[in-house]
């Protein structure tokens, strides 16, 4: 196997069909062809898995250098702490990041400097902060929306549902997929829920600043348009999240064909 090959959407029965991110750490890890390889950890697992679909073709190779960090990780008593990791980062950068981007830099600013998300009574302390910024975020998307007209309402609502779709379906589902495997509590999913709806009201308040004329499909394109800056940052702060989580390099040994691999070096050191 060479050096150039391609991450692909998805799961695929066989490897001629291609391959996602966690179909090639099986390869690497000499595993059989699956998108649920053995020796990764569930938590690296889910996370790479959603990531990995949630991206774009060209964006989605990003992942290619941290795919063989991944090998040994079963098993390696990190899950939990990489579960609060992801839940610290959808409370501590994913919501202030929309909210930051609707204006709302002081409910941004209170987030952020939240203590480290890192256990329950952790937990309790940001979801009162949380609640508090989905209120602030709802009422400023309520004072963009203003008084609809009639005609404008289907491509406007079109541009709202893309927003909202758009602000939970890069890195925040793949955090909460890395999340809910240690921390998925009754307040875990509160969290998730908050911090989805202050990324969806902030999105659909940046969209809604984005006009278009044209309908439905027009609609939509400005709003995807208007929050490309805001997807831009989270997206790098995804895989920085992902660097945080994983060993320096690689755990366990790889196969012989891994070393054609960029990145398949075997572990010399872990972080803490």
């Amino acid at each position: 196997m060479g050096t150039d090959y391609t991450l692909a959407y998805g799961t695929h029965p066989t490897p001629d069909e291609g391959r996602c991110a966690m179909e090639w750490v099986s390869h690497l890890a000499g595993e059989p062809h699956s998108d649920s390889p053995a020796c990764v950890s569930p938590v690296l697992r889910a996370y790479c898995t959603s990531l990995n679909d949630s991206l774009e073709q060209e964006p989605r190779q990003l992942l290619r250098p941290y795919l063989a960090r991944t090998i040994g990780t079963a098993d390696d008593g990190l899950d939990e702490a990489r579960s609060w990791m992801a839940l610290d980062w959808l409370i501590r950068t994913y919501a202030p990041t929309w909210l930051a981007g609707a204006g709302l830099t002081v409910q941004a600013h209170q987030l952020t400097e939240l203590a480290p998300v890192m256990d329950a009574s952790d937990l309790q302390v940001a979801l009162a902060a949380l609640k508090a910024a989905r209120r602030d975020v709802r009422a400023t998307w309520a004072s963009a929306l203003g008084p609809a007209r009639p005609a404008a309402w289907t491509s406007w609502a079109a541009g709202r549902a893309a927003a909202r779709e758009a602000a939970w379906g890069l890195a925040g589902a793949a955090a909460w997929a890395a999340a809910r495997i240690e921390v998925g509590e009754i307040a875990g999913d509160r969290a998730r829920a908050v911090a989805r709806d202050i990324a969806g009201d902030a999105a659909a308040t940046i969209a809604r600043g984005a006009r278009a004329t044209g309908g439905r499909a027009a609609a939509k394109e400005a709003a995807r348009r208007a929050l490309a800056p805001t997807l831009a940052a989270l997206q790098r702060s995804a895989f920085a999240l992902l660097d945080r989580m994983l060993p320096m390099v690689p755990l366990g040994a790889a196969t012989d064909g891994a070393a054609d691999v960029p990145g398949s070096e075997r572990l010399t050191a872990t972080r803490p």
